[in-house]
């Protein structure tokens, strides 16, 4: 079956550039947006979401995406791994929320998790993607550029202090937990930088890219189909 993939976007108004998931030249594959009016970041990054608002935010743009000829979904926010098993049952298409699914499918490695905001990832974002609830992960720092811009929808984005915050936060990710071997960067948004963290820290990191480009794969019939590849 061939077709775009369909993106669930946060209401935000911050840069896309290439790499991040809202810059359609992230991808080797065509895709399609859509945005969901009024669930922002504070909606999805959050111990505490509103889950039926923004799981009927989620259902009803997935039907329109998949009205669309969209072949699968994703969304625009790794903390939305949160309503995978409840947006797969209600879904026309298969689902894959979050680049938290990598970590079940890398049983066997140790695996330590960058996040937009360690204030806010709980064991239910963990649990609901099949991964261990005590899996190590580090924030980017709440007073740092790129909270400024991310969490706090800043139109500007200051690209090399970005790459300086995430390059430190995997650092000091290693220096918290040193027994790690494998990186999942949880957040959406920091694709850009997966080169900067595996030259700095010498380790494998994976992102949402890598997961929706094997998704992507399986569902089209493609070459792809590994242990990362992940379908609702």
């Amino acid at each position: 079956m061939k077709g775009p993939l369909g993106i669930l976007m946060l209401d935000t108004r911050f840069p896309r550039i290439k790499g991040d998931i809202g810059n359609a030249q992230s991808f080797e594959f065509p895709v399609i947006f859509r945005r969901m009016e009024g669930i922002g970041s504070a909606d999805a990054v959050t111990a505490h979401p509103d889950r039926p608002r923004v799981l009927a935010a989620l259902e009803a743009n997935a039907r329109a995406l998949a009205a669309d000829g969209a072949i699968g979904l994703s969304t625009s926010c790794g903390f939305l791994a949160l309503y995978q098993d409840d947006l797969s049952a209600l879904s026309p298409l298969p689902v894959a929320t979050s680049a938290l699914l990598h970590i079940k499918r890398l049983a066997g490695k140790r695996v330590g998790v960058l996040t937009a905001s360690a204030r806010n990832l709980t064991p239910a974002h963990f649990a609901a993607v099949g991964a261990p609830t005590d899996t190590p992960f580090v924030g980017l720092p709440e007073g740092s550029s790129f909270a400024k811009t991310f969490i706090g929808n800043a139109t500007t984005l200051d690209r090399d202090q970005v790459e300086r915050e995430v390059v430190e936060a995997a650092r000091d990710l290693m220096a918290r937990h040193p027994g790690i071997d494998t990186i999942v960067f949880e957040c959406t948004n920091l694709p850009p930088y997966k080169r900067a963290v595996q030259n700095a820290v010498g380790l494998p990191a994976f992102d949402i890219l890598d997961l929706l480009k094997d998704f992507h794969a399986r569902l089209t019939g493609g070459a792809g189909g590994g242990r990362q590849a992940a379908a609702g």
